[in-house]
């Protein structure tokens, strides 16, 4: 596993750093990539972690005089891409976006107003996701294409804004942002979790087991997402059981009971109150999970 780093001038005005694993997908990279130059209100530092780069996703990206770039010769999963990309932030706030998510205009000046109304620096944002079929109760369903061949980017910029949600609670999966600080006191994405699975949920209960207690999707940021267009290419790991394993609870009753994942979001949330009730349910669980004696 060996990994090159390769930074690029930072502007002055840059205001978020953002992370972008790609692992030969490199048609929908310049989708990502161009979105962001385009329907950004403010300038970005892009840093974009190259997994292998076979497609001629390395020749391009190094062709590219604003991206900074880290690569490795075979694929390290999401965790470890994030980390490496990590030693190239030069900004206050770490945004993550997937290879495969086009980000609507403004996206950053609606995440930018929210972290001035916030007014400190602990915080979780995620903007609100677009796709063609939902894979939660926190994400749009309008289909606008589902794949790079057939997306149809003039019928999302027309309809994008029209489409009513509302702000909400438990944000996890990128598009999201954090404070820089905040990222290294809580040391990254687990690597025990790669090549990624789960290391969402992992990487919020670590935020919250930190003191964060803000975690919000805001709805005017907007992203359309193809839909997990590398995760069907690995080998995944047990993520759920290493989950289970690691903090004592599923990863469920963290995003549903402990940050109430796409519920209209009122506010910080309180201290977790775990009813007795779920405590037996969670210990059952773990036992099981040991039980089965599953080799990560």
């Amino acid at each position: 596993m060996i990994q090159t780093y390769h930074a690029r001038p930072l502007p002055e005005s840059a205001k978020f750093s953002i992370l972008i694993p790609s692992w030969n997908n490199l048609a929908y990279l310049k989708i990502c990539i161009e979105s962001i130059r385009k329907n950004s209100a403010f300038v970005h530092q892009i840093i974009v972690h190259v997994n292998e780069g076979k497609d001629g996703t390395l020749e391009w990206i190094e062709s590219q005089t604003d991206i900074n770039y880290t690569h490795s010769i075979q694929n390290i999963g999401v965790c470890y891409s994030l980390n490496c990309a990590r030693s190239l932030v030069k900004t206050d706030y770490i945004a993550y976006v997937n290879d495969d998510m086009y980000l609507c205009p403004n996206w950053d000046q609606f995440l930018m107003d929210e972290i001035i109304k916030i007014g400190h620096q602990k915080f979780f944002l995620s903007a609100t996701v677009i796709e063609p079929i939902a894979s939660s109760n926190c994400v749009i369903t309008k289909n606008y294409g589902t794949n790079f061949s057939n997306f149809d980017e003039p019928t999302l910029l027309k309809e994008y804004k029209s489409l009513a949600f509302k702000d909400w609670a438990g944000a996890t999966w990128p598009p999201n942002l954090l404070p820089t600080k905040l990222w290294d006191a809580v040391g990254g994405y687990s690597i025990e979790f790669s090549p990624g699975m789960y290391s969402d949920p992992d990487f919020s209960n670590k935020l919250w087991k930190s003191g964060v207690r803000y975690f919000k999707g805001i709805s005017a940021s907007r992203a359309y997402h193809f839909g997990s267009k590398s995760v069907s290419r690995a080998k995944l790991n047990k993520g759920y059981y290493q989950f289970i394993n690691k903090w004592g609870y599923t990863s469920s009753f963290l995003t549903k009971k402990v940050l109430h994942r796409g519920e209209i979001f009122n506010g910080p949330f309180a201290e977790m109150e775990v009813h007795r009730l779920s405590r037996i349910k969670q210990l059952f669980k773990r036992v099981g999970s040991a039980f089965l004696k599953l080799e990560f």
